[in-house]
């Protein structure tokens, strides 16, 4: 794929975030594009970004579960960049209107005490890296319309995703399962998913380990104080202002989303 591709492909995502209003998917103008064109489109946005001062605070890993890579017609996960302002905190409402199409996903966030560089990362080399953990809630979201996305455009879209919003509770690895621990999340106190750690990658852990390893092999790296962000527990649920969404999370605690009501501006 050209430059100028590459640069028209960030710039029509750039305008969705600009406008709210999504487009239309990537290979349904650009039938061609592969993987590698796609991240390549990622990171022009994420340098636009850079630009205009925003930071990059963690990253974040999709397609983690079986299922959603047999969807897709992958083998392997993606992964996404998590800037400052994607940061949101527990109980404080957000702007529902900040999304085009917002949907809801439980998971477990790591928080690094010391870098970590691929290739070669074991898991164990990726629990020594870890500081803590937290529960999480990560928002995606689609600058496609209708969530009509393949594998391609997803990474293009910096892997839908929108934002985050980090629990309270801080724990050491050993103080919790990760691979067994559960999960209940809740969308206006009714249950609308369950799940374990072990549905991403096995464990949690194991995508940590694939994030560095694939980073190492385009000569970048995770560093300390960094966010990231596994994949998620259970299926993902869309959500609406006035929505509050909490997943529950055995060994955890509880993390909370509020979003704003119509009538508030937050």
């Amino acid at each position: 794929m050209s430059d100028t591709a590459v640069d028209q492909s960030a710039r029509l995502l750039l305008e969705a975030y600009r406008t709210r209003r999504p487009v239309a998917p990537l290979t349904a103008t650009f039938p061609d594009l592969t993987i590698a064109d796609a991240y390549r489109i990622q990171l022009a946005q994420v340098e636009a970004w850079r630009a205009d001062g925003r930071r990059v605070l963690g990253r974040k890993v999709g397609l983690t579960s079986p299922a959603m890579q047999a969807q897709m017609g992958v083998t392997q996960p993606d992964f996404g960049h998590l800037t400052d302002d994607m940061f949101f905190a527990e109980h404080v409402p957000v702007a529902a209107g900040r999304f085009l199409q917002p949907r809801a996903e439980p998971e477990v966030a790591f928080v690094l005490g010391r870098d970590l560089a691929g290739p070669g990362v074991t898991v164990a080399a990726a629990a020594a890296a870890v500081d803590f953990v937290l529960p999480a809630l990560e928002i995606i979201d689609s600058r496609i319309a209708d969530w009509q996305i393949g594998i391609v455009d997803t990474i293009a879209d910096n892997a839908s995703s929108g934002g985050v919003v980090l629990g309270s509770t801080a724990r050491r690895l050993g103080e919790v399962d990760l691979r067994l621990g559960g999960c209940v999340l809740h969308r206006n106190g009714e249950i609308v998913g369950t799940g374990a750690g072990g549905a991403v990658l096995g464990s949690p852990l194991n995508s940590v380990a694939w994030l560095a390893n694939t980073l190492g092999q385009q000569g970048e790296s995770l560093h300390a104080g960094q966010v990231i962000l596994p994949g998620s527990i259970t299926a993902s649920v869309p959500f609406g202002a006035g929505d509050v969404i909490t997943a529950t999370i055995a060994g955890l605690g509880s993390v909370t989303a509020v979003i704003a009501a119509e009538t508030e501006q937050p």
